[in-house]
């Protein structure tokens, strides 16, 4: 859809490889999309497409409406100056600033609806701690950003969907902390999102169990009888179509997936470690709960690349496509 709204990219982390992916993005344009603009340090980002060898015209802009009247000639930047000059493969704590800058200005234009969504460069989340930042990662900071909203990390490809109910916790953490409540927050926030961003009106939310083979009757565990399954009970009143408590070694084969629209996980790596091994560059990170849209690639800095040219921009690429899918959606 050719619009003038624009899209917001952060910078994320400048010493990983999000500034290249922003430039072989612009590189993918083609006619009629949605423009987009980067926040960051044009210097940084045209020092870096010449070392790259990539012929990516920086033009500076003021505001998000001039994203559009340069975007088919040039990668429309919306400064963000770095406090010091940034290496690739090694974070410097000093860029916490501009990092975080980034976003929380993404942030107010999404808001403000200047913007029609905001896709986020990966973030060295450690980094950032280190320089006093006090959420786990870029969703609960959003969250908060957006007036203290409850919200949901959804993991979203073609082939299938994903929400953690315990995100950035050690699995021991995520075991201890899970309750019946949580599951039923995040059951209604997924069920909401899938209604309004991605028009499935009658959303099937197959239940997740914690333990091996569902607990086999409580020889491996009550999780699912004390806590899961209430849940699902509770959610079912509500009108929305859960199922399971649904042993996780069979949830996620071919054959399983058509039959729920998203899969509710307990815990991190039951919701990532499928997702990933389905689609690894296409997969997409959606935070549902917020009141604008956002999107991001599905995988880290990758600080070990950064610099050489080998970032492969597929993830960031379907971030912002799907970003655009979701905002003409939600103007809809």
């Amino acid at each position: 859809m050719t619009t003038a709204v624009p899209l917001a990219v952060t910078m994320g982390e400048p010493a990983g490889v999000g500034g290249e992916l922003s430039l072989k993005a612009w590189l993918s344009r083609k006619s009629g999309d949605r423009p987009f603009f980067v926040l960051d340090d044009p210097d940084r980002l045209s020092a870096l497409a010449r070392k790259l060898g990539v012929n990516v015209p920086i033009m500076g802009i003021e505001r998000p409406e001039d994203a559009a009247t340069c975007f088919a000639s040039a990668l429309p930047v919306l400064p963000v100056r770095l406090a010091a000059p940034s290496q690739p493969g090694h974070p410097d704590v000093a860029n916490a600033g501009a990092t975080i800058e980034a976003i929380e200005r993404a942030a107010a234009f999404a808001m403000a609806g200047t913007v029609a969504g905001i896709v986020t460069n990966p973030i060295q989340k450690k980094t950032l701690q280190d320089a006093g930042f006090r959420h786990p990662g870029h969703t609960e900071f959003l969250a908060e950003l957006a007036g203290g909203v409850e919200v949901a990390m959804m993991l979203a490809c073609p082939e299938l969907r994903v929400v953690p109910v315990t995100i950035h916790l050690s699995l021991a953490d995520a075991v201890r902390s899970l309750d019946g409540d949580a599951i039923v927050r995040a059951g209604r926030i997924t069920a909401m999102g899938l209604r309004d961003l991605f028009g499935i009106e009658r959303p099937r939310l197959a239940v997740a169990a914690l333990n091996p083979h569902a607990g086999e009757q409580g020889a491996m565990g009550d999780e699912e009888r004390r806590i899961i399954m209430p849940a699902i009970e509770a959610l079912q009143r509500e009108g929305i179509r859960a199922q399971g408590p649904a042993p996780a070694d069979t949830l996620f084969h071919a054959a399983a997936r058509p039959a729920y629209d998203v899969a509710l996980c307990m815990y991190h790596d039951q919701a990532l470690i499928p997702i990933k091994t389905i689609d690894f560059s296409g997969g997409v990170n959606v935070t549902l709960g917020l009141p604008f849209v956002r999107t991001s690639p599905d995988h880290g800095t990758a600080l070990d690349i950064a610099g050489t040219g080998r970032a492969d921009p597929a993830s960031l690429l379907a971030a912002i496509h799907m970003a655009d899918d979701m905002a003409c959606r939600r103007g809809a």
